[in-house]
């Protein structure tokens, strides 16, 4: 079994659902660490969803959060973690154009 540690970057996520992450078929993978920041001067909503490729299930990790003007929110954080199961996808949304940046850390274990 192989263990590596990545991280995403993605800038300036809007009211298209961003792909941030997809588990290989052949991973298990855990986020670690998720931070949102909110690059406008108004008050956006944030919403992460997560979908199994497999089955099409998908839920919401987060459904229209609040986060306030130039300020950043941290999903993940501390002893808090978020399991992928393998083919396992997770997006990301804001209520504006261009005005989410995501940081995430994550272990993928082949």
């Amino acid at each position: 079994m192989a263990t590596t540690f990545n991280n995403v970057l993605e800038s300036e996520i809007g009211t298209t659902e961003s792909l941030a992450l997809t588990s290989a078929s052949n991973a298990r993978v855990t986020v670690i660490g998720l931070s949102l920041t909110n690059l406008t001067g108004s008050v956006i909503l944030a919403s992460i969803r997560v979908l199994n490729n497999s089955t099409s299930e998908s839920a919401y990790y987060l459904k229209g959060v609040p986060i306030p003007p130039n300020q950043s929110l941290r999903v993940i954080n501390g002893g808090e973690k978020l399991v992928l199961s393998s083919d396992t996808s997770l997006y990301v949304q804001a209520s504006q154009d261009d005005s989410l940046d995501l940081v995430m850390s994550y272990v993928a274990i082949t």
